[in-house]
């Protein structure tokens, strides 16, 4: 799906950020923010990173490249305010804890449901997605690069992967290289075991987007929803979904809404 084909704003998240009422997110809904470092003013940086919690600022001005900062301050941004459109409270006031294999995890409101959250950025791109309880990834990749395609694919890929991008055209295999990457690592990122988790032990089928184990014990494909995206001609996204009952799940992406973060970062 490419940036033009994304439905209109007509999701959950048209309904405007939660004020007071039930959170937006719910274990049947999935919500993506994306924002691209070209759509941010320079007088915008202040503000979105008012919108950090402190050691995330501090964090930020550790960065060697201004590039690098501001990408991460995008993507801390965009996760701090995407969690108060959708559940409330402040940017600032939302905690995380550190599981195994060094995944972040969010601290829940005592009591309600456990929400869970997984940002990704690259070159000029951030991108955070939201759901309740279930396990959720998403990843971006910058595809202006050069890469031995091929020879990494033989290294992580499984041997169907492998397979079609042999059989795909020189200038597409970039494209095709990333699609197959950017899926693989949104299911890593969903399931929290990093690296720990070979690369090669699952595969997709891109023209149905679903995912195949080598051990049918390991996971159950039947419970993964995936979704890929095209952000213009610089960017690939893609989001994984754990959910019982593919058929219920609501997923809602938009490009996040700068006004709304300016709003938030001047309260």
């Amino acid at each position: 799906m490419s940036v033009d084909e994304m439905p209109a704003s007509g999701g959950f998240l048209a309904e405007g950020p939660v004020a007071g009422g039930p959170a937006l997110i719910t274990p049947e809904r999935a919500a993506l923010w994306w924002l691209p470092l070209e759509a941010v003013e320079e007088a915008d940086w202040a503000g979105l990173e008012t919108l950090l919690s402190e050691e995330e600022q501090v964090r930020s001005k550790r960065f060697h490249f201004e590039r690098d900062r501001q990408v991460y301050v995008a993507a801390h941004a965009i996760c701090r305010g995407l969690l108060t459109y959708c559940i409330g409270g402040a940017p600032q006031d939302w905690r995380f804890s550190v599981e195994a294999h060094g995944k972040p995890e969010l601290v829940s409101p005592p009591g309600g449901p456990r929400f869970r959250v997984n940002i990704s950025h690259t070159r000029d791109l951030a991108a955070v997605a939201l759901t309740a309880h279930h396990d959720i990834g998403v990843d971006v990749e910058w595809l202006q690069r050069n890469a031995p395609t091929e020879k990494l694919a033989r290294r992580v890929f499984a041997e169907r992967e492998q397979e079609t991008l042999a059989a795909t055209p020189d200038d597409l295999k970039i494209d095709t290289f990333l699609t197959f990457w950017t899926l693989k690592e949104a299911y890593v990122k969903a399931i929290g075991k990093g690296l720990s988790q070979p690369l090669g032990a699952f595969s997709f089928d891109l023209e149905t987007l679903r995912i195949h184990f080598d051990d049918r014990l390991a996971d159950d494909p039947e419970t993964w929803h995936f979704e890929r995206y095209r952000l213009g001609p610089d960017h690939l996204m893609a989001l994984a979904v754990k959910h019982p009952d593919r058929s219920r799940l609501a997923v809602d992406t938009t490009k996040a809404p700068l006004d709304w973060l300016r709003t938030l970062a001047a309260a």
